[in-house]
């Protein structure tokens, strides 16, 4: 995995969130993305009550098994400040996360519902929320840096789950592996070094409702993971 220097590690409040620092997460009011700047400020004006600020990952920093996501949603973690809080993605994440072990509690789509994530971290590749849901190449790239820091904080990670091709096309940039080498496949696993990198159709309504992804589909995926890391 590609190196860089060391970064101090900031413990998880109450065991289930990494607080945010100028080495893993944005600041709140982070300007790298001046469309998702924009667009950020005119989500406050309108509803100043949410979260809508870099969502910060989710779970134990000592984890071996991290999950990423695209970004946050509008009315999921956007509103809330948690990972795949409040939207149907968390439903069926958190379920399944839940059933294999790598989550315990009740998920009730809220950050203050209790639920804990057991050897687990839940990042996305960019921390803001973008227009449509769809961020830039340049976006992307802009907020690969906290990503690798994130993963360079995580002394024990054995296992990388992306949802989605783009959460994928990220990682392999973050590992410096080669397209052609790791092409994106529901299911697919890849050896990166000491890690394994499994790929996943995102859980959104997008890809569950035509049933591209199905309950089955994602819950085999974490199947395999589960008994790769036992």
């Amino acid at each position: 995995m590609t190196k860089i220097s060391r970064i101090e590690k900031t413990p998880p409040a109450n065991g289930r969130r990494v607080t945010a620092s100028a080495a893993t997460a944005p600041a709140p009011n982070c300007p790298l993305c001046p469309r998702l700047d924009e667009f950020r400020q005119s989500i406050r004006a309108r509803h100043p009550d949410w979260f809508n600020a870099p969502v910060p990952s989710f779970g134990d920093p000592d984890a071996a098994l991290l999950i990423i996501g695209l970004a946050p949603g509008m009315q999921g973690a956007n509103r809330t400040g948690r990972p795949f809080t409040g939207d149907y993605a968390g439903d069926l994440l958190y379920a399944t996360l839940i059933e294999y072990g790598f989550a315990k509690g009740v998920y009730q789509a809220r950050p203050d519902d209790g639920l804990t994530l057991v050897d687990c971290l839940i990042s996305n590749a960019v921390r803001c929320l973008p227009p449509q849901n769809k961020p830039l190449p340049v976006e992307i790239n802009t907020c690969r840096p906290f990503l690798l820091a994130t993963m360079e904080a995580m002394p024990r990670l054995r296992a990388i789950v992306a949802l989605g091709r783009i959460a994928h096309d990220s990682m392999l940039k973050t590992l410096g592996m080669r397209a052609a080498t790791a092409p994106f496949g529901h299911g697919a696993v890849h050896d990166a070094g000491k890690l394994k990198l499994y790929d996943s159709y995102h859980c959104s309504r997008y890809n569950t409702n035509p049933r591209v992804l199905t309950p089955d589909m994602f819950r085999s995926v974490f199947a395999r993971v589960r008994a790769d890391l036992s």
